[in-house]
């Protein structure tokens, strides 16, 4: 049997060059496009070496975005999306080809996921303000009641199938269209796989392939609607890009092991403070939009 892997890396390298081309298109058209910072390029750096750990870059980035007031609210989904989608691509790359997975597994669980975020982000591009603080705030904030379940060793810490069959198959793999899905919202998917995944009996290091391979089509393809509409900052997302290039490359190629049960445990608290600032934002602007009695 063909193995479906460089059908998908092809593929993959199919979607990113549309991606960057869109990218392109849109800056040339005179949507801003500044040269990076050394802030905006060390975020993309050291967010991007964690997130090829598996810990995540979208909570700690939009607690960056917004504790530094850098980014727009309802331009970070975007932002994040356009500016990790090359840096997740080149993660997919390494996992794919680097760690074992049943094949029929990856090969219809990464296309669906795509599918789940490429329809996602056309609803959440066209959102407002409110509403993207709203989904984006409880998303945090669940995330980072798993992330603490698992730290606090609730959560079983996984199985040790490297693929699913029959009915699991189909509840992991509507689990990664809906996680395709929020990952629109800008809420990264790689923590709640790990979970769902090792709770369906998968080996968390067997998830890693499925986890960032989904993830490499789901960025770009929601990057390109959020490109097509303006919804996001250039600036910063370049500086994600040129960034965080060399920080998945440091992470996946050099380091072997961290402790990344502390890592986690920081990445709890960064997490519940992005979402209770999102949710106290959104209800601020309500009180502050409501007539006054």
């Amino acid at each position: 049997m063909l193995s479906p892997i460089p059908i998908l890396l092809a593929g993959l390298v199919l979607v990113i060059f549309w991606f960057g081309l869109t990218w392109w298109q849109s800056a040339r058209r005179g949507h801003a496009h500044r040269a990076p910072t050394p802030v905006q390029l060390g975020i993309g750096a050291v967010t991007l070496f964690f997130d090829t750990l598996g810990i995540g870059n979208y909570a700690p980035t939009t607690a960056l975005f917004r504790f530094l007031k850098m980014v727009k609210d309802e331009w970070i989904p975007g932002t994040l999306n356009v500016g990790s989608s090359v840096p997740v691509a080149i993660e997919a790359l390494v996992f794919m080809t680097a760690i074992a997975v049943d094949p029929f597994t990856l090969a219809v669980m990464v296309p669906l996921g795509a599918l789940g975020a490429y329809l996602g982000a056309g609803i959440v591009a066209s959102l407002p303000r409110r509403p993207i603080q709203i989904g984006m705030g409880v998303a945090l904030l669940t995330g980072a009641l798993f992330m603490l379940l698992t730290n606090l060793k609730m959560i079983p810490g996984g199985g040790t199938a490297i693929g699913f069959a029959g009915t699991t198959l189909v509840i992991a793999t509507a689990i990664n269209v809906i996680l395709g899905a929020l990952n629109a919202l800008g809420i990264g998917s790689y923590a709640p796989s790990l979970i769902a995944f090792s709770l369906l009996g998968m080996d968390p290091r067997s998830a890693f392939p499925i986890m960032m391979g989904s993830a490499a089509y789901m960025l770009p393809l929601s990057g390109i609607k959020f490109v097509r509409k303006n919804a996001y900052d250039g600036q910063a997302a370049l500086g994600i890009t040129l960034g965080g290039i060399p920080g998945v490359l440091v992470a996946a190629y050099v380091v072997k092991s961290l402790p990344l049960e502390a890592i986690r445990w920081l990445v709890v608290i960064v997490v519940l403070y992005a979402g209770v600032s999102l949710l106290k934002t959104a209800i601020e602007q309500r009180r502050g939009a409501s007539p006054t009695k």
